[in-house]
């Protein structure tokens, strides 16, 4: 899955291999140490409970772990942890904010286990799961040197960025993409490469402080009750206040110790003599001072961790509950009704309806045209519409020399660069055309797909260029009829900074009630298309449309039903 095991706790550095230095009884020593520390490893498991889950322990060395895909595969359905939910109306906008969970608990209390037993018993398909391990700061030359000696409180407040973290949170929530940062606990800093994560319906942040602010813990001491409800209360405890539910992991101290014992021997090389030094030092007195008391701020306190099934049901049952009443449906009816009777709006340009376009279309329209033809004539049309959408990039003024000897004054372009996007499948056929005449262009690709059940669209499958901020961007679908497919597309883009007045959508084929909503819901898109239909039947297919363009364009079966492929595969 997407977020890696919990690591709430003090940041261990693994042994280091054999040097020349060491002499060979010096090597033979550590042969024998480690040959004991194993040891020691296999006899602390007896002392462990049972566990709720059969998951074997996963060796770690970031925070998010880069080759591992994004999602969760349970008995019953595949769940994609860093995917976007269907969360856009017929406005464009967020119907309602993600339910945040925070899953807090001390160190190896068990916390991870716990949020994958939810996950798995939530049955949702779109969940994001954020590990506070990700937010460790990046430590100083002087605090690396602790850190390698085992005296660095990586438990302590000051050790993790709270700004981040609440700023990731508000974006999660709000639907947006963020950027996560991977990091590093052999070299204890922050990797070049950030993950990337996207909304979800549910979000489980979890980590030793996941629902206590920073500003709530700073020279918190161990108090009465009563004194620290009235100081959690007149704080503005802005982490506390991101979650809807807040749940604390309670296990015995004892079962923790031997927990990390067994973690940090088997899977991080290390001694028995530096983990209860460090577990003495740092990790029960930062417990004791700032994490336990943070159990009376939870809404749910967990006994006995992952082995509590009963307590697990009843937190579904209420996130469900919850869900039930955020219930956000696709409402093709309302994307439909909301702009009938409506002019067309400005940002729409279709290209000239000229008796060869005309000519054009009849042929790839006619269902009795081969596909050699219809490809033919598309990649015409899609040309044709490329070379007019470019016109509507900036330009300015610029004077060049000719070979004459004479001044011309002309026109360049004036942006940095022009990237292209499809969506796949059908608008990848486009590809070709916009690489003819752009030289160099960039190209991304976006899947979006149709939840059958629900017939929301969904993102699957995102690849963009870097630094996709700076360009102008051409976002390419071959036929749009409800607009749903391009909303969500574009909600991407959005979300990677691109600005919407950057944006270009270019279709072959739109249907009024697609163009009004893509309008509606980004009125600074400029819409660009060579024809517009005005009908969609009962079936949100276009009337009287082109068919399904990638079985007619790449020769595979048609949906049996004969439907448009963006309305089935994409919702588009």
């Amino acid at each position: 899955m997407a977020a890696p095991p919990a690591r709430a706790d003090a940041d261990p550095s693994p042994t280091s291999p054999p040097t020349a230095r060491d002499p060979p009884g010096r090597q033979a020593e550590k042969s024998e140490t480690a040959c004991e520390d194993r040891s020691n490893a296999e006899s602390l498991d007896r002392l462990l409970p049972p566990v709720g889950t059969g998951h074997s322990p996963r060796k770690r060395t970031t925070s998010q772990c880069k080759s591992e895909p994004p999602l969760l595969r349970t008995s019953k359905r595949t769940i994609y942890t860093a995917g976007r939910p269907p969360w856009y109306n017929e406005h464009g906008t967020q119907s309602k904010e993600a339910f945040a969970i925070g899953l807090g608990g001390g160190s190896a209390s068990g916390k991870t286990t716990v949020a994958r037993m939810i996950i798995e018993a939530l049955d949702v398909p779109w969940v994001v799961l954020l590990s506070m391990d990700s937010f460790y700061k990046v430590l100083t030359e002087q605090q690396q040197e602790q850190a390698a000696h085992n005296n660095f409180n990586f438990d302590h407040p000051d050790a993790f960025d709270f700004d981040l973290i609440i700023s990731t949170l508000k974006k999660l929530k709000q639907g947006k993409s963020v950027k996560v940062p991977v990091y590093d606990f052999t070299t204890h800093s922050r990797k070049r490469d950030w993950k990337t994560l996207y909304g979800a319906n549910v979000i489980i942040f979890e980590g030793i402080m996941a629902f206590a602010d920073k500003t709530l813990l700073e020279g918190l001491v161990p108090v009465s009750p009563c004194r620290l409800l009235a100081s959690s209360r007149s704080l503005a405890h802005r982490l506390h206040q991101l979650l809807d539910m807040k749940i604390f992991v309670d296990t015995d101290s004892d079962i923790r110790l031997v927990r990390r014992l067994r973690r940090d021997i088997s899977e991080r090389g290390r001694d028995i003599e530096g983990v209860i030094k460090q577990y003495n030092k740092f990790v029960k007195p930062s417990f004791d001072q700032y994490i336990q008391p943070t159990m009376r701020l939870a809404d749910i306190v967990v006994p006995r961790g992952s082995g509590n099934t009963v307590a697990i049901d009843l937190i579904v049952q209420h996130v469900h509950s919850q869900l039930e009443e955020r219930k956000l449906r696709w409402d093709m009816a309302a994307l439909a009704s909301a702009h009938q009777c409506h002019p067309l709006p400005q940002t729409l340009s279709v290209l000239k309806s000229t008796p060869q376009v005309r000519g054009m279309h009849t042929i790839i329209r006619d269902k009795e045209t081969s596909r050699d033809e219809f490809i033919f004539y598309s990649k015409r049309l899609m040309r044709l519409l490329i070379e007019h959408a470019l016109s509507f990039l900036p330009f300015q003024d610029c004077v060049v020399r000719t070979p004459q000897g004479q001044d011309y004054a002309g026109k360049c372009y004036a942006g940095k660069q022009i990237t292209g996007v499809s969506i796949l499948r059908a608008g990848e056929t486009m590809e070709p055309a916009l690489r003819a005449v752009c030289k160099d262009v960039r190209i991304g690709t976006i899947l979006i797909q149709t939840n059958q059940l629900t017939g929301e669209p969904e993102l699957h499958y995102l690849r963009l260029p870097k630094d996709i901020s700076d360009d102008h961007v051409i976002l390419m679908d071959c036929t749009v009829s409800t607009g749903a497919a391009a909303m969500m597309a574009v909600r991407v883009l959005l979300d990677h900074d691109v600005p919407e007045d950057k944006i270009f959508l270019l279709s072959l084929l739109m249907a009024e009630m697609g163009v009004h909503s893509v309008a509606y819901a980004f009125p600074r898109v400029r819409i660009i298309t060579t024809a517009v239909d005005k009908r969609v039947n009962d079936l949100f297919r276009i009337i009287p449309g082109i068919g399904n363009f990638g079985d007619r364009y790449f020769g595979t079966d048609a949906v049996p039903d004969g439907s448009d492929e963006e309305e089935v595969a994409y919702t588009g």
